[in-house]
């Protein structure tokens, strides 16, 4: 005796197969996906960009709450051409509406360490590689010299 085929395509059009259920899968993290929902409503917002992140900040964890403040002086002294903006729930700095850098609070993704990071529009290419994002667990005189320096390369 031969066994039926499991794919016959001797069934009549119509009969149901057999099938497997496929378990969803968006590819984000909720994180990922809040961050985006926030990305809609920035964008829709009619708040002053700069009273959204002074709030933004001010929401934050105490140590990440002293780097985002000090960042937010260094990085507007150092280049007054950038402007405050939020950039999916997170304060970034943009030249002609276009980001530049964001500061990414440790709790944001659940991280250990908060984040300093470049879009690909700074421009701080080096060669073949060269690094877009930085950990930041505290602000030394030496690293704020280091973040204007990044800064004032990433505007050009």
């Amino acid at each position: 005796m031969v066994a039926p085929s499991v794919l016959s395509n001797d069934e009549p059009k119509g009969t149901p197969m057999a099938t497997t259920k496929k378990k969803s899968y968006s590819g984000f993290s909720k994180a990922e996906q809040d961050a985006m929902k926030e990305h809609a409503k920035d964008l829709k917002s009619t708040q002053d960009p700069a009273v959204a992140q002074a709030e933004k900040i001010a929401g934050m964890a105490d140590a990440d709450r002293v780097i985002a403040e000090r960042l937010n002086e260094l990085i507007l002294e150092a280049a007054p051409e950038l402007s405050p903006k939020l950039w999916y729930g997170m304060p970034g700095w943009a030249l002609n509406g276009k980001l530049i850098c964001f500061f990414q609070d440790a709790a944001k993704f659940k991280y250990r360490y908060a984040t300093l990071g470049f879009s690909d529009k700074a421009q701080l290419d080096d060669g073949d590689m060269w690094p877009t994002s930085y950990a930041l667990t505290q602000l030394t005189p030496a690293l704020e010299k280091q973040i204007v320096a990044l800064v004032k390369k990433a505007i050009g």
